[in-house]
């Protein structure tokens, strides 16, 4: 028996890459899951149907986390399709190229309108479903990298509300938690990296203890650890899971 056996969770931005192996980590261990997508439909229902091919369910919601309307909509779906709400994963996020002298006010909002404000008010919906035991995990991101300040810094004011909240919703016995992948193989990376994939990938491998990119997977098994009640006394820590690249 998995260790989210009849629990319920909802995962922004679920179709691809991290997002997607965490929908699949936590249904594989019990959990029923609503998850949101931006564009990819047939993306979002690869997942569904891979997730159903082993038993378990998820459901699927086009929502854009930079729109209050969009995120109205999607717990509107959670009531709909779940019972309760256990596990809240904020893990959708954008991260355009674009050096700090060349961004302009709006490449700037729209960074953390989807990054920033839209977690926020994920994590405020969430408090009013979430009960004892519940867990809330922000996927935030690890180093500094040229040409992705605006991602940065939309991750560091994600860790910040991580920890506020983390004091706020102890009492209730909610844990709120941060997980920071180092490198990882995703589509966002490749983008990010661009016409110097290789290279970036074999600096990034060569400074990284463990000599290789983290995997989906990776992050997906410590999301399921802090979703479940082995980490129970775990609240407003970041957990840094980059294969030692950030010793």
């Amino acid at each position: 028996m998995g260790t989210l056996q009849n629990k319920s969770a909802l995962v922004t931005g679920g179709s691809r890459g991290i997002g997607r192996a965490i929908v699949v980590r936590l249904a594989r261990e019990g959990a029923a899951v609503v998850f949101s997508y931006k564009r990819d439909q047939a993306a979002a229902e690869d997942v569904v149907a891979e997730v159903a091919a082993f038993g378990g369910r998820a459901i699927a919601v086009r929502a854009d986390q930079g729109r209050l309307q969009d995120l109205k909509h999607l717990f509107g779906e959670v009531d709909r399709n779940l019972t309760g709400l256990d596990v809240v994963v904020n893990n959708a996020a954008i991260n355009p190229m674009g050096n700090i002298c060349d961004a302009t006010e709006s490449d700037f909002d729209e960074v953390m309108a989807v990054n920033t404000k839209g977690p926020f008010f994920v994590i405020q919906a969430a408090a009013e479903r979430l009960g004892q035991g519940g867990r809330i995990v922000n996927i935030s991101s690890t180093g500094a990298v040229a040409g992705l300040a605006l991602y940065f810094a939309s991750k560091a004011a994600l860790e910040s509300i991580t920890a506020v909240a983390a004091r706020e919703f102890g009492p209730k016995g909610i844990t709120v938690n941060s997980v920071s992948p180092g490198a990882t193989e995703t589509d966002m990376m490749r983008a990010a990296a661009g016409e110097h994939l290789e290279q970036a990938i074999e600096h990034t491998v060569s400074l990284t203890p463990l000599r290789r990119l983290g995997r989906p997977e990776d992050i997906a098994n410590v999301v399921a650890f802090l979703a479940g009640p082995d980490s129970q006394w775990i609240t407003g820590q970041n957990l840094r899971v980059s294969g030692g690249l950030m010793i």
